[in-house]
């Protein structure tokens, strides 16, 4: 029984290498059926991985200046196109289905009737809330309004009682009887005055 007791070191295979070697059996002599543009810059003769990233891609332009150098600039494989190799021309114009266009030009309508909805609505919400406004502050001035009177015709009456003229015996406690609320209904949170009312 073998247990790979074989201590010898076997050859290391660069599986960068082995892949561009595959490459290069597939793709055979595809380099020379692309005609680079005639603007492009012709930068090295033909590298033998069939025109795939390795040590071209990585050499210095004409310009000059490696990978410390301080432009940092490098050529493209293929010349400055940006154009797919092995395409000519505009790319065909798709022309819309009719049935796209009709749903399209109906969802625009649809569209257009929300907004106009939407619109009307918050109009109507501005409206509302105008009107609301418009109540409470008159409800609060009204309110305003009646106390200022019931505050002044009680300082009326509190003028008229101190002036009432010379305090007549046996009517001093009534007098503070009449400045005095009684009604235990209207202070909950005062304290029981039952008592004293006794």
């Amino acid at each position: 029984m073998d247990f790979g007791d074989d201590f010898a070191p076997k050859e290391e295979v660069d599986p960068a290498a082995e892949f561009l070697a595959r490459e290069q059996s597939v793709l055979g002599d595809l380099e020379s059926e692309i005609v680079p543009p005639a603007n492009a810059a012709v930068s090295a003769p033909p590298s033998t991985d069939g025109g795939l990233i390795g040590s071209d891609e990585l050499a210095p332009s004409a310009g000059g200046g490696g990978l410390g150098s301080s432009t940092g600039s490098f050529e493209m494989i293929g010349g400055e196109s940006n154009e797919p190799v092995g395409i000519s021309g505009p790319p065909p114009s798709r022309i819309e289905p009719e049935k796209l266009r009709k749903w399209r030009e109906e969802q625009k309508q649809r569209l257009e009737e929300k907004d106009s909805e939407e619109e009307r609505k918050k109009e109507e919400l501005r409206q509302q809330a105008k009107q609301e406004l418009d109540d409470w502050l008159r409800q609060t001035e009204e309110s305003i309004a009646k106390t200022k009177a019931a505050s002044r015709n009680a300082e009326k009456q509190a003028a008229a009682l101190e002036n009432g003229g010379p305090m007549e015996p046996g009517t001093e406690w009534e007098r503070i009887a009449k400045l005095c609320d009684f009604n235990p209904k209207v202070n909950k949170s005062g304290k029981d005055v039952s008592r004293m009312r006794s």
